[in-house]
């Protein structure tokens, strides 16, 4: 992938950054007054397994080069799942199905991003700051897009997911015609759901009511099922 290469070749080049940030990001997750509904993050293939997943963060297919997430696994806040499988539902009729990056990030997932990615990347919005969190942290936002049912591939989109251009923009006017209208079909139904686009990647997506669920930092392995855990169990 362009952006995982692009970044092996800068990360020695960025290493006073990285040691500057560090000294600079906090130490435990943001202290946030409530109140907060109570987290119900459930597993999204488990209510439908035809959503195909590509959890690039479990493998080094991603800017960091190196897996930071233990299991290939995706999360959501249960409205934001909900509203995920009525998406894919509306786009097998289109002859698409849902391809999910990410869901829900710990927030040590964050940290690590911000402090190894270069200042003028972090000015640009490609990854959130620890010390006001993620809308990922809460379960609310999903990085995805789409495969061919009758192929079963990952289609193409203007950009590659993750990648730190231009290009990731919804609004992007470049790639081709077909490229575009993917991607735009994509937000549509995502929107049609109470889903928000992130304005400089195409494949980021804030569910509704984001606000209102708590920072956590639970690693996927202590989530069991479809697990209901308060803000108090998230340290």
């Amino acid at each position: 992938m362009r952006a995982v290469r692009s970044w092996k070749r800068g990360l020695a080049a960025a290493s006073v950054a990285v040691f500057a940030a560090c000294a600079t990001a906090p130490s435990g997750r943001p202290k946030e007054r409530g109140p907060f509904l109570a987290a119900d993050l459930v597993e999204i293939v488990k209510l439908d397994p035809t959503i195909h997943l590509d959890v690039r963060y479990a493998t080094s297919n991603n800017f960091t080069g190196r897996p930071v997430y233990g299991q290939a696994r995706a999360f959501l806040q249960r409205p934001a799942a909900d509203a995920l499988v009525r998406v894919n539902r509306s786009l097998r009729e289109k002859g698409y199905g849902l391809l999910v990056f990410d869901g829900y990030r710990p927030w040590s997932v964050t940290k690590l991003f911000w402090e190894i990615t270069a200042p003028d990347k972090r000015e640009k919005g490609f990854v959130a700051d620890p010390a006001k969190g993620s809308k990922h942290n809460r379960g609310a936002a999903v990085d995805l897009s789409m495969y061919d049912l009758s192929t079963g591939r990952e289609v193409a989109m203007p950009s590659t997911y993750d990648e730190f251009s231009d290009r990731a923009s919804p609004d992007y006017k470049g790639g081709t015609d077909d490229e575009r209208a993917r991607r735009d079909l994509l937000r549509a139904e995502m929107e049609k759901e109470g889903f928000t686009v992130d304005p400089g990647e195409w494949w980021h997506f804030n569910y509704r009511g984001w606000e209102h669920y708590p920072i956590l930092d639970i690693p996927f392995e202590k989530i069991r099922g479809q697990t209901t855990v308060s803000r108090n169990s998230a340290a």
